[in-house]
């Protein structure tokens, strides 16, 4: 059996997450000829098949599935050991890579880091704002030690954690038709013109699915990136939002907006925390882990 190279075992576990050479390649930034030759030697080295090669992708083999198992770990172990080393060659004594949604970078997140900077001064943050399922998907690849992302995205092979909870609440100018009520339903709001988030939002597919399950459409005006930007537009009279209530409860008094609850159980909201595993973090990542539930 011929040597099998890092590398090559990235290129394969890529195209068993994705059940496709050409979505691998994609991911990879390779061409498709580069990631099949590949897995075609990887597959020669080993003397077995390990993808079943269909029309619309790839499935695992036996021995692809045991590989796969093996493949993770590998690289997980890797990745934790570069980890570990680049704190001392950068004279930083630690560094945690943190993705979250906007709720939890606006709402949360700031005062929890700086009590965690204050602690531990020389560790390094970084943070991005970024998609619940993109969220998992980093966290589940290595690109990030720490996701924090919409608990009703699914986080499969991830150790998750409860975050925090929240609700979606209706927001209105309070001159809207809707401002007076004391709850409403969502399918209440489907007769008006929407502010959302983009597309790529876990909240934004909530909508969209929940509008769906009714047999009724999302009537979408304006898609933005920020929730103070979504506020701004409602109170311009372009529509009403459907927003996380901590997020934007400092927007209302301010603008002069309305708040509505939802009469419903899917409004309730919950925010999780998942890593790939928490034994297998660096030092401070695992105390940032604990710092984050405790606060």
């Amino acid at each position: 059996m011929r040597r099998t190279d890092f590398y090559s075992l990235r290129l394969f576990v890529a195209a068993a997450e994705e059940s496709s050479l050409t979505r691998a390649a994609e991911r990879t930034h390779l061409s498709l000829a580069a990631v099949s030759k590949r897995i075609s030697d990887m597959e020669n080295g080993f003397g077995t098949a390990l993808l079943y090669r269909q029309p619309k992708g790839v499935t695992l083999t036996p021995a692809g599935q045991s590989l796969l198992h093996h493949a993770r770990i590998l690289i997980s172990n890797v990745e934790q050991m570069q980890a570990d080393l680049s704190e001392f060659s950068s004279g930083i004594r630690g560094h945690v890579r943190i993705q979250a949604n906007a709720s939890a970078t606006i709402e949360y997140l700031p005062e929890s880091l700086t009590r965690f900077k204050e602690a531990f001064p020389e560790v390094k943050i970084d943070l991005e704002e970024r998609p619940s399922a993109e969220i998992v998907r980093s966290v589940r690849e290595g690109a990030a030690d720490i996701g924090i992302y919409a608990g009703h995205v699914v986080a499969e092979e991830l150790q998750v954690f409860s975050y925090r909870q929240d609700r979606l609440v209706l927001v209105t100018r309070s001159d809207h038709p809707l401002a007076g009520q004391t709850r409403v339903r969502f399918e209440d709001t489907l007769d008006y013109e929407h502010i959302c988030f983009q597309q790529d939002t876990a909240l934004h597919a909530r909508l969209q699915n929940s509008a769906i399950d009714l047999d009724r459409s999302l009537r979408i005006r304006v898609q933005l990136r920020s929730f103070e930007a979504i506020c701004r537009m409602i109170h311009a009279g372009m529509g009403i939002g459907i927003l996380p209530h901590h997020a934007i409860q400092h927007q209302l008094p301010q603008m002069q907006l309305s708040k509505v609850e939802f009469d419903e159980s899917w409004a309730r909201r919950e925010l999780r925390l998942c890593v790939r595993s928490r034994d297998a973090l660096s030092v401070i990542a695992r105390e940032m882990v604990d710092h984050l539930l405790q606060h």
